[in-house]
C-alpha cells in the first residue's frame, strides 16, 4: 500500500501554528467521518500545502459541504467537519422548524416516490468482515491560491470495513492509482467504532425507520459548526449518507426524513458530475449561499451523485460557481481491501469454466 499523510481534523478555534501542531507525522488519512475527508484534506491543503508533500483526493471535500472562503478556513475551522449545525434561527429537533413546509410538498412527494422504490429492494447480508466498495468519479475545488479553482474529473475507489470496531483502520482509498489507508476518527485513540462517524450497514440498520423519530436523531447527532444552516446541516447529512450500500428500509427513512426539512424543493436541472440528468433534490443554504443538489436515476429511482455550488457572490469565487460533483458508478460488497466485485466475478467464471 502507498500511504501517503495528513493531518487529523483540527480544533474549530485553533490558529494555523495549533493546527499544523495537531498534524500526525506523515503516514496515513485520519477520517473524522469518510465524507468529511474531503473537507478536512482540502483545508489542511490550504494550510501546509508548502510544509508537507502528499497527494490531493477531493473526493467528499464538498459532500455533504463546501469550502469556506480562505480567509475563514483558519477562523472557522468548522468546515473541517462539513456537516454543520448553526443554532438560533431555528428550533430544537422535533418541533415545526422541520416540519414539512407549503413549498417544499412537490418534493416531498418526489421523495415518497423515491422511498417506495427504495423499499422494495432487496435487503443484503454484509459479513463484518466484509467491506464496502465504492466506484465513482468526482471534482472539487482547491482555495490553495485564494479562489476557487475546480480541479479534473478523478476515478476514485473506496473500501470501507464492516467490523463494528473500535478500529484503528477503517479502510482503503484508492484515487488515480494511489493508495490511501484510513485512520480512525480524530480523537479515537483506541479506535473508531460503527456509528455516524462510520456508519457500517449493521449499524445503519440500527437508526429508527419512523422518520419523524429519525430526524430528530439526525439534528440531535449532527456535528455543530459555524458554516452552515441548521437545516442545511441535517439536509447534507442525509446527503452524505446516500449511495453506496445501504438497508433499503433504511434509505427510504432518510428520504421521507429529508421531506421533513424545510426548504427542501425539485431541482428539474440536477445532473450528475458526468452530465447524468435526472430526478432532482436541492436545498439552499441563503445565509452562506450556497446550493446542494441530489440527482436520482428517472427510471430505478437509484442514487447517481451530488452538486454543490455557490448562489451568491463570495471572496473566492462568483455566483454559480460549482464546488463539488459526483457520480456514483459502482457498489458492492467484497470479501478485502483491494478487490474489487468484477475480481470476484472473473474467479468465480474461472471456476466454472
Amino acid at each position: 500500500m502507498n500511504d501517503k499523510a495528513t493531518g487529523a481534523s483540527p480544533e474549530r478555534h485553533g490558529d494555523r501554528d495549533e493546527i499544523a501542531r495537531l498534524l500526525p507525522a506523515p503516514a496515513d488519512w485520519d477520517l473524522p467521518h469518510e465524507q468529511h475527508l474531503r473537507h478536512k484534506d482540502l483545508l489542511m491543503h490550504h494550510i501546509d500545502h508548502d510544509q508537507v508533500t502528499r497527494p490531493r483526493p477531493a473526493r467528499r471535500l464538498l459532500r455533504p459541504a463546501v469550502l469556506a472562503p480562505a480567509t475563514a478556513l483558519a477562523l472557522a475551522c468548522a468546515v473541517t467537519v462539513g456537516i454543520t449545525l448553526t443554532g438560533g434561527d431555528r428550533g430544537p429537533a422535533g418541533t415545526a422548524s422541520h416540519r414539512a413546509a407549503t413549498d417544499m410538498q412537490p418534493a416531498a412527494a418526489l421523495l415518497d416516490r423515491i422511498s417506495d422504490a427504495t423499499e422494495t429492494r432487496p435487503d443484503l447480508t454484509v459479513r463484518d468482515d466484509q467491506f464496502v466498495y465504492t466506484r465513482e468519479k468526482e471534482n472539487g475545488a482547491d482555495l490553495t491560491s485564494g479562489k476557487a479553482v475546480l480541479g479534473p474529473l478523478v476515478d476514485r475507489e473506496e473500501w470501507i470495513a464492516q467490523e463494528p470496531g473500535p478500529l484503528r483502520t477503517l479502510g482503503m482509498i484508492r484515487e488515480d492509482g494511489t493508495d490511501i489507508r484510513i485512520n480512525a476518527n480524530f480523537g479515537d485513540t483506541n479506535g473508531t467504532p460503527a456509528g455516524l462517524g462510520r456508519p457500517t450497514y449493521h449499524w445503519l440498520r440500527t437508526l429508527p425507520t419512523d422518520p419523524d423519530k429519525l430526524l430528530a436523531y439526525l439534528y440531535a447527532q449532527t456535528p455543530v459548526a459555524e458554516s452552515r444552516e441548521r437545516d442545511q446541516a441535517v439536509f447534507e447529512e442525509i446527503g452524505a449518507l446516500l449511495g453506496g450500500v445501504m438497508p433499503p428500509r433504511t434509505a427510504a427513512a432518510l428520504y421521507r426524513a429529508a421531506a421533513k426539512i424545510p426548504g427542501v424543493t425539485p431541482a428539474p436541472q440536477a445532473h450528475d458530475a458526468i452530465g447524468r440528468k435526472g430526478l432532482g433534490i436541492a436545498r439552499d443554504d441563503t445565509r452562506y449561499g450556497l446550493r446542494t443538489e441530489w440527482v436520482f436515476d428517472k427510471k430505478d429511482f437509484s442514487f447517481l451523485g451530488s452538486r454543490t455550488y455557490l448562489t451568491k457572490d463570495s471572496s473566492y469565487a462568483k455566483a454559480g460557481a460549482l464546488l463539488e460533483s459526483s457520480a456514483e458508478l459502482e457498489h458492492a460488497v467484497v470479501d478485502a481491501v483491494g478487490r474489487r466485485p468484477r475480481d470476484a466475478q472473473h474467479a468465480q467464471d474461472e471456476r466454472q469454466g
